[in-house]
Formats: C-alpha cells, structure tokens, sequence
C-alpha cells in the first residue's frame, strides 16, 4: 500500500490546501493530514480545532485520515511506517524553503524519507491562511478562499459575525 502524509498548520484550512489533499489522495492508497502542533507560533485555531476542520473538509475522501503530531517530521514519518510526504507549491519562493526542508528530511532519515511536490492549481496560487486570516481581521470576505463553514469558524475567532 502506498501511503503518504501531508503536514502543514492549516491555520485555517484553505481550497488551495483541500486542492492538494483530493490530488494526493488520488495518487496514493491512504493520505495522513497531519496538524503540526508548533509551539513557537500562535495560531488562531488549536491542533484539535484544526484536526475537526479538516475531518469535516474530507470526510467524503475515504482514503484520507487526518492526524495531528509535534517535534520532528521524520519521527513522526518513522512512527507511521511512511516514507513520503507530500508538499505543495505555490511559487518559486515555495520551492527554495520546500527544497531545503525536503533534503534536510532525506538527511535525517538516512535516506528513507522522500518528499513530492504538488504545484497549487492556478486559481488557488496565490492563497495562503496568513492572507485569509488578515483579510478575515479586516471584516474581509473569506468565502471564496475557504469553505463556508471554515469561514463562520474564523469569523467567530475575530468575534465577527459570518459576511
């Protein structure tokens, strides 16, 4: 069975993130989602906030489980029996940090850990959480970056009410 995991912050899960899950989960037997829980930021959403967001966005995607992890990549990869991670890119500046992370993981693994890169689909190329989020401070509407019940939830953590 080939297996893969996708790891990001999903602060908050974006289309362009659903984008790469519903490819990857095509390429590959069964796709982890997996939350990172990265102590050196403030998210707006908790890990377990996060791991329901994208429980609900997939749960028409048999193959795709949604897990969350913290520390080291490749321990989590090695604990899971995974030896592919799956990446997304948006632009170039993606790819230079992508590729760094990607060769560091190969490294630390001793070779058992490779990543593949997904570019962003043209219309989700330029969306990133930071904007929605900064654009959903602002009183923005959101709804056409994140799926609507992804929308009510971030608007309720800036206390508006859904546009």
């Amino acid at each position: 069975m080939k297996a893969a995991i996708y790891p990001g912050s999903f602060d908050p899960m974006t289309y362009g993130h659903l984008d790469i899950i519903r490819r990857a989960a095509e390429i590959f037997d069964e796709l982890t989602v997996s939350v990172l829980n990265n102590k050196g930021k403030s998210p707006l959403f908790s890990v377990e906030e996060r791991v329901k967001i994208l429980q609900e966005a997939t749960k028409e995607l048999p193959n795709v489980k949604v897990d969350s992890f913290s520390g080291l990549l490749v321990d989590y990869a090695k604990e899971k029996d995974v030896h592919v991670i799956i990446r997304g890119l948006r632009a170039i500046t993606d790819f230079e940090y992508e590729l760094q992370g990607a060769q560091t993981n190969r490294i630390l693994s001793e070779g058992k850990l490779d990543t593949m890169f997904l570019t962003t689909s043209l219309e989700y190329a330029y969306l990133s959480s930071s904007s929605v989020k900064e654009i959903a401070s602002f009183h923005g509407d959101i709804t056409q970056f994140v799926p609507e019940f992804v929308a009510q939830l971030v608007y309720e953590k800036y206390g508006h009410t859904a546009k």
